[in-house]
């Protein structure tokens, strides 16, 4: 009897919550995180901040690791989540480029890969940052972008490569997410 594939789970993009549906996809799971729960993450590292700005009519909405009404937290926020959940964030040194990156994973150390790329939006005007995760299920790469209607299946490891050195050549960020905590 041959093993039933497994279903990807896939999050699409509402608002600025890319980092919410991130997660979600990276981890494959509906409420692997919340809005409250990245929000109360924000909340605390906001108290935890040394660096903390002095209270303004505009800090009720724009806080210094996200936006109370639309999301759009920060990189912070995603490290403090994902180690809430056993694992760790390691910075990609993209002067090595991505054929550095062990995506056959024969020791399981990576569990995905999460990209902060530029993006523009509303016919240019508007210039920001997405979150978008990366994920091996049933050993086949996915592009989990929340943009997307649906995930995105590489068809190998050089499609991979490829893209990430796109991603790495347009001034995006990639984020391995490792088994393990720090």
């Amino acid at each position: 009897m041959e093993r039933e594939k497994k279903l990807v789970y896939h999050e699409r993009q509402r608002l600025q919550f890319c980092l919410l549906h991130s997660l979600n996809n990276l981890f494959q799971e509906k409420d692997a995180f919340t809005k409250a729960t990245l929000n109360a993450i924000a909340e605390k590292l906001d108290l935890q901040d040394p660096n903390q700005t002095s209270w303004t009519p505009l800090s009720v909405v724009f806080k210094s690791h996200h936006n109370v009404l639309t999301g759009n937290y920060d990189i912070n926020v995603l490290i403090a989540a994902v180690e809430e959940k056993g694992k760790r964030v390691i910075w990609h040194d993209q002067r090595c480029g991505a054929s550095s990156i062990d995506l056959n994973g024969l020791d399981d150390k990576l569990f995905g890969i999460v990209l902060n790329v530029p993006v523009r939006r509303y016919a240019g005007l508007w210039k920001g940052r997405h979150w978008i995760a990366l994920r091996r299920v049933d050993k086949v790469w996915h592009n989990l972008d929340s943009d997307f209607s649906a995930p995105y299946p590489f068809k190998n490891i050089e499609e991979i490569t490829e893209f990430l050195d796109g991603v790495i050549s347009t001034g995006g960020q990639i984020l391995l997410v490792m088994n393990g905590e720090v």
